[in-house]
């Protein structure tokens, strides 16, 4: 065999064995695959430890896998390009979650169905989808520093209050009059009970007594209303004659009736006031002379009817 040769088959040896390792370290990286794919842009808040040529799982089956992540232009998200295999379909309600292998292992992304009935439309090549943010332990166990950081300082606070507490309320001071306190207030409820006692006996002895005071309170009231009823009906009694002299008075100043005539008519008013002064002349004389005197007095003897014929003509 020339040298020639040897050299040409121990180039191709190495060729294929070469071949061999990059298809085996593609086919356990999980990032190769002859069957045909389509993009799925993922958008998250972190990518957590996720590489590229990691799977992508679908209730628990790998269906494809990470073959970009980028840097979103706003700085605070990333963009993740997935290559999902074109014989799986999934659809607009799924969820695209970065979860973890165990406690410790690699992350990838999962796709897990929500749908139950599979109405959904289906994603089609280079749609957007957004993913849930991974678990990330180093920022849960910043949270849990930070939370006991602050109940260390809400301890400290509390420790220093209930030091202000036994300093400003609880000393040797305050206590001494609150003993006293406590032992004033037990004497205070002691002779207040023999009060209450003292006062039960009280009324228990005067029991007739009180229910004959109450008797006659209560005949007092009934007594009390009889005259209020009486004093309505005076008051009645006397708004009526009010009325009454109100009429009167406005006949008198209308010149109505006995009276208003009297006051307005002057001839009227002199009539009765002769008549006035002949009943006190009367009545002077009836008490000078008596009532007999009137009855039996001689009367003149009467003019002839004759003598009265002569002398007119």
């Amino acid at each position: 065999m020339s040298q020639k040769r040897l050299e040409l088959k121990v180039g191709l040896f190495v060729f294929v064995g070469l071949a061999v390792v990059v298809a085996l370290l593609l086919l356990f990286s999980k990032g190769w695959s002859l069957t045909p794919t389509y993009e799925l842009h993922l958008q998250a808040r972190s990518a957590g430890t996720l590489k590229t040529r990691v799977g992508v799982l679908m209730s628990g089956v790998p269906v494809g896998y990470i073959s970009q992540i980028d840097l979103a232009p706003d700085g605070r998200s990333v963009n993740i390009t997935l290559r999902i295999q074109q014989q799986y379909q999934i659809r607009e309600d799924a969820r695209f979650v970065i979860e973890q292998s165990g406690f410790l292992g690699d992350q990838y992304v999962a796709v897990i169905p929500t749908g139950d009935t599979n109405q959904a439309p289906l994603l089609q090549g280079g749609a957007h989808v957004t993913a849930e943010a991974p678990f990330d332990l180093q920022e849960v166990a910043r949270a849990a520093a930070g939370f006991i950081k602050r109940i260390d300082l809400t301890a400290q606070r509390l420790n220093e209050t209930i030091a202000d507490v036994r300093r400003e309320a609880l000393n040797e001071q305050t206590l001494t009059n609150l003993a006293s306190a406590v032992v004033s207030l037990n004497k205070f409820s002691t002779e207040a009970l023999a009060t209450v006692d003292n006062l039960n006996a009280l009324v228990a002895s005067n029991t007739n007594i009180i229910h004959d005071a109450l008797g006659n309170v209560y005949a007092s009231s009934t007594n009390i209303y009889a005259a209020t009823a009486k004093i309505n009906d005076a008051s009645a009694n006397i708004t009526a004659a009010t009325a009454t002299i109100t009429n009167l008075l406005g006949q008198v100043q209308t010149g109505q009736g006995l009276l208003g005539r009297v006051i307005v008519d002057k001839q009227l008013a002199d009539n009765l006031q002769d008549a006035s002064a002949n009943l006190s002349l009367i009545t002077s004389n009836l008490n000078a002379e008596g009532l007999w005197h009137f009855l039996w007095r001689k009367h003149p003897p009467a003019i002839p009817a004759a003598s009265n014929a002569t002398e007119n003509p």
